[in-house]
């Protein structure tokens, strides 16, 4: 059996590939370090630290886990924890578990009620976040919002969402931008099962839940799974939030973009803004690191 030569040579393979590797350095893997050196200074905009930023080590780094005050509203812990509920509760339940829904609801259906589904979740991923925010302050509006004025007709009172449900807020919000993404990926998924696997299913005298539960969900798993660690990493990075509450009211939905941002932009203290960012590639290094491993043993396993 005659071995097959590769068409490239490994030199000219390289040759090809110094282009991408020109561009990843100059804009992923110089702005990574040079995040790291800032983080270790004093850098501000103003001030002498501006002109002479001095090395100060780990110091900005000990400041975000001050654990006096790791809980404290304003500080870095409480970003942190506003953050995991974000995630929690628009990516992992709300995206992941609406498009789901979604997509095991229209499988194998067809008609107008689905494609009105399909058009209003893909038009609410694909519309300018500037203007998705302006319709949700809107739809929250104490006064004059549209779920208020819903409440109101069905004699619940009203709420003011954005002061006193500002997290949950976001949540809603995040969840509605950005399912279509989960629901897409789950209907093309699901539309690559043999119909056979569902019709012995129900020949045995298989439930609804239990061929949801004991054949499609162990189908798709590592669709899910892929599902799951994307759109944490991009929960967990999206600034958008900042458009409908701007963190507050008391930093109350301020998660950890929105913290990097004022500390950053605000305060003009880029060595602790660059000590933020530091910490929240290593999240996400950690993430990708999950999802590779993850794709690994389902490679493994088939």
């Amino acid at each position: 059996m005659t071995q097959r030569r590769p068409i490239l040579s490994l030199s000219v393979g390289v040759l090809f590939l110094l282009p991408a590797m020109f561009f990843v350095a100059v804009f992923l893997v110089f702005p990574s370090f040079w995040v790291l050196w800032i983080s270790l200074t004093n850098q501000t905009l103003t001030g002498e630290a501006a002109l002479r930023p001095q090395f100060v080590g780990l110091a900005n780094f000990q400041a975000l886990f001050d654990f006096e005050n790791w809980m404290v509203r304003g500080y870095f812990g409480n970003a942190l924890r506003n953050s995991v509920l974000f995630v929690i509760g628009s990516a992992l339940i709300g995206q992941a578990g609406l498009g789901l829904a979604i997509a095991w609801a229209f499988y194998r259906r067809r008609g107008l009620l689905r494609e009105l589904v399909y058009t209003l979740a893909i038009l609410a991923w694909i519309i300018p976040d500037v203007v998705v925010a302006f319709m949700w302050v809107a739809y929250l509006d104490r006064d004059q919002g549209t779920l208020n004025a819903i409440l109101s007709a069905l004699g619940l009172g009203r709420v003011d969402w954005l002061i006193e449900r500002p997290l949950l807020s976001i949540i809603l919000f995040n969840t509605w931008r950005g399912t279509a993404f989960s629901m897409l990926l789950f209907s093309s998924a699901l539309a690559t099962l043999p119909p056979s696997y569902l019709e012995a299913a129900a020949v045995a005298g298989a439930r609804p839940w239990q061929a949801f539960r004991d054949i499609i969900l162990p189908s798709i798993r590592s669709h899910i799974l892929t599902d799951l660690v994307l759109i944490t990493l991009w929960t967990f990075n999206t600034f958008t939030p900042y458009l409908i509450t701007a963190g507050g009211p008391t930093f109350r939905s301020e998660v950890v973009s929105i913290y990097t941002f004022r500390i950053a932009f605000r305060y003009f203290e880029f060595g602790r803004g660059a000590a933020v960012a530091v910490v929240m590639m290593m999240i996400n290094l950690a993430l990708a690191l999950v999802y590779l491993s993850t794709l690994r043993r389902e490679a493994r396993a088939r």
